[in-house]
C-alpha cells in the first residue's frame, strides 16, 4: 500500500510542519505522491479542508485513512511500515527520541514566532529576547545530549536518521536562516541535516516555488 500514500504539504519555503513527514519519508525511502498548497493565502484553509477538516498541513492520506499533525503522521508511518527504522531500536534511545519529538511539537513558541521558517534566506538577524535565547539553549542542549549518549553510529541524534531528526530539521533551517551561532557539536549536527540528500531536495523545491508571502520574508 506504499503507492497509496498521498502527502499534502504547505509550500517548501515556509512550511516547517510539512517538512517533517516529507523529510522522513524521503530519508527512509518511502514513495509517495505530494500536493503542495501555498500557506498564508486567503483560500489556504479551504483548500486544505478538502483533505482534512482541521484545515492545516501536513495531511497524510493512505488509502482510505487520513492522518494530520506532523508527529501523528510520523507515528502512523512507524506503525504502517515497520520494515523501516523510524525510531531508534534501543528502548532507552526510543523513549528519549519520542520525548524530545513531543517537546519540539508542543514547545519553543518564542523561537518559532520570532524566526519563521524561510529556507530561501540565510544569515538574517532578528532581535532576540530571553525567551528565544532559552529556546535555542534548550534545543542545542538536546542535540548535544543525544549525540553524546546515542549518536556513536552516525551523524544524527541517534546515529541513523530517525523521526526525531525529522522533527528537528526545520529548526536547523531556522538557525541557518537567522545566523544563529552554534557550538561545535550542534554545528556538526546541523551540517549533517543540511547535507542530507532529502534536505537538499527540499531546498531545491523551495527555490523553484513561485510564491512570495511577506509574512515570512523578514529582511
Amino acid at each position: 500500500m506504499a503507492n497509496d500514500l498521498h502527502l499534502i504539504i504547505g509550500n517548501k519555503a515556509y512550511s516547517s510542519w510539512s517538512m517533517r513527514p516529507w523529510l522522513a519519508m524521503k530519508a527512509l525511502g518511502l514513495s509517495f505522491r505530494e500536493t503542495v498548497i501555498c500557506i498564508g493565502q486567503p483560500d489556504t484553509g479551504e483548500k486544505i479542508k478538502t483533505y482534512s477538516a482541521a484545515g492545516k498541513v501536513p495531511v497524510l492520506q493512505h488509502g482510505d485513512i487520513t492522518v494530520w499533525e506532523s508527529l501523528a503522521i510520523l507515528d502512523y508511518l512507524a506503525n504502517a511500515f515497520p520494515d523501516r527504522q523510524w525510531w531508534p531500536a534501543n528502548p532507552q534511545a526510543s523513549a528519549v527520541a519520542r520525548s524530545i519529538s513531543a517537546e519540539m511539537h508542543a514547545g519553543f513558541r518564542d523561537m518559532r514566532i520570532a524566526m519563521p521558517m524561510n529556507v530561501r534566506k540565510s544569515g538574517l538577524h532578528v532581535a532576540r529576547g530571553e525567551g528565544i535565547d532559552n529556546d535555542i539553549a534548550r534545543i542545542t542542549a538536546i542535540w548535544r545530549e543525544c549525540r553524546t549518549k546515542f549518536g556513536a553510529d552516525g551523524p544524527f541524534l541517534f546515529g541513523a536518521f530517525s523521526n526525531a531528526d525529522a522533527m528537528y530539521a526545520p529548526v536547523v533551517t531556522r538557525f541557518k536562516t537567522y545566523g544563529v551561532e552554534l557550538d561545535a557539536a550542534s554545528n556538526a549536527y546541523s551540517n549533517a541535516i543540511l547535507n542530507h540528500p532529502a534536505t537538499r531536495e527540499w531546498y531545491a523545491g523551495a527555490a523553484s516555488e513561485p510564491w512570495i508571502n511577506p509574512k515570512y520574508e523578514i529582511n
